[in-house]
């Protein structure tokens, strides 16, 4: 498995305000058609932008996008100045409508105040029965994957896994076959969406007519589901595991008329694609850097007795660490509304702005050896960088993500139990990675599971 960045990673140092307020250096047009020729991934034209410099520019379209990656800049874009660089048009929006995650302005300044309080540390602990529980069903097939030596997909178990999590803390209900049968029209969906909305996928119109109809079918799929999941909450049916999310949307709704049933539907959904797909690919991208450096395994389970705190911080060092390699979200689109002048050079209002957690993780200017796996970055002091900007997994600013908090505990939590028992053994690994909506393995993970003790 390729667990670095081709030869197109940054090699400037991050931030630097070398511009005088002239626009950004471009890359040069005939770098562009090569890669078009190529059909190379979008990260390897951006690989090249980033060489660039902190700030640069690529011509896609009639005018040119700029590329972020130095941390000051970054930090300009998300967390200083959200209103002057704002989302335009989601990807997602097919997918998750009106959600927190889609809405922009003062719908989505209303919908995260209301939703922030079930993120926070007292909001997750409501939840923690239900993440141990979800937790224990994985060790429990591992540890009889095990014992017959049958084989098993690590992939789909560490996205069933997160899938049962969030399904647990939406609805009160453990994730049941027929519902994660029909929930895996969420991953074909997710793996259609645009890479952005300035480069679209080409297509012929008969395969693209073909596309549609699939998500379509899928798209279908996923309504029902949330459908059925409203209606049973409604009648009150909160399952073993008590009230959910989905019953303080419901309770939102007899006091706010905004949140009609399709911004309901829209907020479930948004929350079961936000609460599965990012973990789930994190813990697959995690094994696949284990299995090819076991000793991290080694000196996390060394770090301290089972439960401590110094363990349960080298477990997070280590998603940590395979979160600044691969960022689930490893590319954020904005729009610049009014002109602006970003580390010193001319930003006009109508640019295309793409900020990328995946070229800026991986900045030498930041991270001395940034392709090497090194969870000792996140324990040992001095060794992460002091830039906001520089380490953004969950983004950065107002819009970061609402349930990074949540994400981080579900991760920790099922690695404490999965990583002292258990050695997957694969079959194969995926070879490379797709930065599609988000970045993930390109194939399955087959594997025997061994049992450590």
């Amino acid at each position: 498995m390729a667990t670095e960045v081709p030869d197109v990673a940054p090699s400037s140092p991050a931030g630097g305000g070398r511009g005088t307020e002239g626009p950004p250096p471009e890359l040069d047009a005939s770098v562009v058609e090569q890669w078009r020729a190529s059909g190379g991934q979008l990260v390897e034209l951006l690989g090249l932008v980033s060489a660039l410099g902190g700030v640069g520019a690529v011509r896609l379209g009639p005018r040119p996008t700029v590329l972020v990656t130095g941390a000051q800049a970054v930090q300009h874009v998300l967390a200083r100045h959200p209103d002057r660089y704002v989302k335009r048009s989601h990807r997602a929006r097919m997918l998750v409508g009106d959600g927190v995650l889609s809405a922009s302005g003062e719908p989505w300044r209303r919908q995260r105040r209301l939703l922030q309080a079930q993120f926070t540390g007292t909001g997750i602990r409501r939840y923690e029965q239900r993440i141990a529980e979800a937790a224990r069903r994985t060790s429990a097939h591992w540890a009889e994957c095990a014992r017959t030596g049958r084989e098993t997909d690590v992939g789909e178990d560490l996205r069933f896994f997160a899938l049962d999590t969030i399904w647990r803390s939406l609805t009160g209900h453990p994730l049941d076959a027929a519902t994660h049968r029909e929930l895996a029209a969420i991953e074909a969906v997710v793996a259609a969406l645009p890479t952005t909305p300035t480069v679209p996928a080409a297509g012929v119109p008969a395969a693209q007519a073909a596309v549609e109809s699939a998500l379509a079918a899928d798209l279908a799929r996923i309504d029902a589901v949330a459908g059925h999941a409203i209606a049973a909450a409604r009648r009150g049916d909160a399952g073993p595991d008590g009230p959910g999310l989905l019953h303080v949307l419901l309770d939102l709704a007899t006091s706010r008329p905004e949140y009609t049933d399709r911004l309901i539907r829209d907020e479930l959904v948004t929350l079961l694609v936000a609460g599965h797909e990012t973990t789930a690919r994190t813990l697959a991208w995690l094994y696949l850097l284990l299995d090819r450096h076991p000793r991290w395994t080694d000196w996390a389970m060394a770090a301290g007795a089972e439960g401590s705190p110094a363990r349960r911080d080298a477990v997070q060092a280590l998603v940590s660490e395979t979160l600044r390699l691969y960022p689930p979200a490893w590319l954020l689109p904005r729009h610049a509304v009014e002109d602006d002048v970003l580390d010193g050079f001319r930003i006009e209002a109508g640019t295309d702005v793409f900020v990328s957690p995946y070229l800026t993780h991986r900045d030498p200017g930041s991270w001395p050896d940034p392709d090497r796996f090194d969870p000792e970055r996140f324990t040992v002091p001095g060794r992460r960088p002091g830039q906001l900007g520089a380490y953004l997994p969950f983004g950065l600013g107002a819009r970061a993500c609402l349930g990074l908090q949540f994400a981080v505990r579900e991760m920790t939590v099922v690695l404490e139990q999965l990583l002292p028992a258990f050695t997957p053994a694969f079959r194969s690994t995926p070879s490379a990675a797709v930065f599609g909506f988000i970045v993930r393995p390109d194939g399955p993970m087959p594997a025997v599971i061994r049992a450590r003790r």
